[in-house]
């Protein structure tokens, strides 16, 4: 009898902890989508009213800073993904870790678009469900493969963020110091994810990566 109610516990509790982590990536997908959290570190450069910009500046401006905040939406929903598959609690916790710094960059650049007069991209649910499916499989292969996932991903964001870096405008100092802060934690977040034993994804995947990327990119820019 002690056995079968040990058994029947041990049998809830997978069930249970599914549930868990679905409810807690649900939570985080309507945080990211719907409320205006506020970021954790204070956003780096000089002041808002410090910057002064054209008309033209600052529209070039959000729309390089309306991609960024896409790429920190989808950056959400991967690593939320991912933790809701993977196999290892250690693994799972890196990974809600690291979002919580990405949220920082979710809130600096949604704010920066604010401070410009611009949005976020009308399709947000879309790049949230596309990135969270992608996760949510990688997970489910292997944390090796995982890990592979974000090493590759932060390599991709961090040579896409030089590609803005260079293309701001020089008096938007403050957009500058944004994307620089952002740049050093994604290559962090790469260096994490080798430490705790990325694997390197076979050649097509990161090709395949960087084409969904140039969509998205291409699209948020606008819409």
């Amino acid at each position: 009898m002690g056995t079968d109610m040990s058994m029947s516990r041990g049998g809830l509790r997978r069930p249970a902890d599914a549930l868990e982590r679905l409810c807690c990536a649900m939570d985080s997908a309507l945080r990211t989508l719907a409320a205006r959290e506020p970021a954790s570190r204070p956003a780096p450069g000089p002041r808002a009213d410090e910057i002064e910009l054209s008309h033209g500046e600052a529209r070039r401006v959000g729309e390089l800073l309306r991609v960024d905040h896409v790429g920190e939406v989808c950056a959400q929903a991967l690593y939320e993904g991912q933790a809701l598959t993977c196999r290892t609690e250690s693994v799972r916790s890196h990974l809600r870790a690291a979002a919580g710094e990405e949220a920082d960059h979710l809130a600096w650049t949604r704010e920066r678009l604010e401070e410009l007069g611009d949005r976020t991209s009308l399709l947000n649910p879309l790049w949230y469900a596309g990135a969270f499916a992608i996760g949510a499989v990688a997970g489910r292969i292997g944390d090796g493969v995982s890990l592979g996932f974000v090493d590759e991903t932060e390599r991709q964001v961090e040579a896409h963020l030089a590609g803005h870096l260079d293309a701001l405008p020089a008096a938007d100092t403050r957009s500058r110091a944004i994307i620089l802060q952002m740049q050093r934690d994604e290559m962090a977040h790469a260096a994490a994810a080798r430490e705790r034993g990325a694997v390197r994804l076979p050649p097509p995947v990161p090709g395949l990566m960087r084409a969904c990327a140039r969509v998205m990119t291409s699209v948020a820019r606008y819409i």
